[in-house]
């Protein structure tokens, strides 16, 4: 998990927490891309510097090895107001267990891994 990749983080520093906030963040899409591409069979698709958030999320589910793949600018933006909604639910199953993981200042990566085993 992240916690493996990441180890350097001190759960009592603010500024490491955010750093993990940041790239939990950054990673979600990338976590959720590679779930999709393994479970159809298709090889991985590495995010691009040159693509905003809602635009390498699109690149990572659909592009192909052998091809450029362009962006249709309104997915992107609708993607992008998706992620925004989504990001910002009610408190649900998931929810709950990530707060209470989190209230014992367990390490920010297996708090999340566990809201997302909840679901």
């Amino acid at each position: 998990g992240l916690s493996c990749v990441f180890s350097e983080l001190d759960c009592q520093d603010t500024t490491h927490r955010w750093l993990a906030c940041t790239r939990l963040i950054a990673k979600m899409p990338v976590l959720a891309a590679m779930a999709y591409r393994t479970s159809v069979g298709q090889p991985f698709m590495y995010p691009k510097t040159k693509f905003s958030f809602a635009e390498n999320f699109l690149h990572m589910m659909f592009a192909t090895p052998l091809e450029d793949y362009e962006v249709n600018p309104v997915h992107a933006k609708a993607i992008e107001a998706f992620m925004i909604l989504h990001m910002d639910h009610e408190q649900n199953a998931s929810t709950s267990t990530v707060r209470i993981a989190g209230s014992s200042q367990a390490n920010p990566y297996a708090c999340i891994a566990a809201g997302i085993a909840c679901l």
